[in-house]
């Protein structure tokens, strides 16, 4: 089944040109030698991409290619002002990230529901002839061409907000967990790399507080080469509050594993190591408290453990009151 997350597209985004202004000169039967009376040229459509909370994807933006503003009218006589090319607004998920394709450079980051961004300005209208008049040149008989629009190729990128992501190799569980404690129905089967696009869920709280967790596909060792699904979804947590690291509690080394993920974050983006880190153990329905204690011992320094089973719901309010906890720590 295809998917209908879209978290990248590459658009030609081009401004309209501004209208010229007016070279008129007032010619009336009471007056036939009057002034210059030409009015300005109207401005050209902008792009502009405003933040909409009903998005999650840029689906509707996969099969756009160009995004055309209209260009601003003439001016006119008797200073008469030329029409405003019409706008291209188009609304995005939040988490929407805009850059220029040839340098690289970010134009804007949409965070905020209503927030608007322009990504290419229209081109300024032309001055009528009724600016250039003056003492010592009474009828000018020019005026100011428009100005060009911008046109520029466009990434839009999606980096989803939530507040602690998931992270682990595939089969991991965390498709699971989020299945358990939200609403989300991401795909879940017996065979590595299930998820292919990030799922998102709003897990539910005491006191009816609430938290996001996202759920991206798996990582495996190498994937800074370009192995598995490589680093096409890393994005997505370099927003999150906190990073929840799982390893199923059968792994031949847990702390191994926990070393390879951190190092594949590493390679990929060093800030991602700043961020707030929590470790679960998942499906540990079979495990008993002995056998739990001596795996104790072998699990990673300074980080925060807990040992879940998302199948029989196994420590998962306890996990929810961690995650909590690290997401409200600065608050008191």
């Amino acid at each position: 089944m295809a998917s209908n997350f879209v978290d990248y597209v590459k658009i030609c985004a081009r401004s309209g040109k501004g209208g010229a202004g007016s070279a008129h000169l007032l010619r009336t039967r009471s007056n036939a030698k009057g002034g210059p009376d030409g009015g300005d040229g109207g401005r050209g459509g902008h792009i502009i991409l405003r933040g909409n909370k009903q998005y999650w994807t840029l689906l509707h933006l996969k099969y756009t290619k160009h995004l055309i503003a209209e260009s601003g009218g003439n001016g006119g006589e008797n200073r008469l002002h030329g029409k405003n090319g019409k706008d291209i607004i188009v609304d995005v998920p939040l988490g929407t990230v805009c850059k220029d394709f040839e340098t690289g450079t970010i134009d804007c980051e949409i965070t905020e529901d209503g927030q608007t961004a322009i990504i290419a300005k229209g081109g300024r209208g032309g001055l009528g002839n009724d600016h250039f008049k003056s003492p010592t040149n009474r009828t000018p008989r020019y005026s100011q061409p428009g100005e060009d629009g911008e046109e520029r190729w466009k990434v839009i990128e999606l980096k989803i907000l939530a507040d602690v992501g998931l992270v682990g190799f595939p089969n991991a569980g965390k498709s699971t967990l989020l299945s358990v404690v939200s609403a989300a129905k991401p795909e879940i089967a017996d065979y590595p790399f299930t998820t292919l696009v990030p799922n998102l869920g709003i897990v539910s709280y005491r006191d009816e507080k609430s938290f996001v967790m996202a759920d991206i596909p798996g990582i495996i060792e190498g994937a800074s080469e370009g192995k598995g699904l490589g680093y096409r979804f890393l994005r997505h947590i370099e927003r999150n509050s906190a990073l929840l690291f799982m390893i199923p509690c059968d792994s031949d080394d847990i702390l191994k594993e926990y070393g390879i993920l951190l190092n594949e974050l590493k390679v990929y983006n060093p800030e991602l190591l700043d961020k707030e880190r929590l470790l679960a153990i998942t499906k540990c329905d079979m495990l008993d408290e002995e056998m739990i204690n001596q795996m104790k011992a072998n699990l990673p320094q300074g980080i925060k453990t807990v040992f879940i089973s998302s199948v029989s719901g196994k420590n998962i309010d306890k996990l929810k009151d961690l995650i909590w906890e690290t997401l409200n720590k600065d608050n008191g």
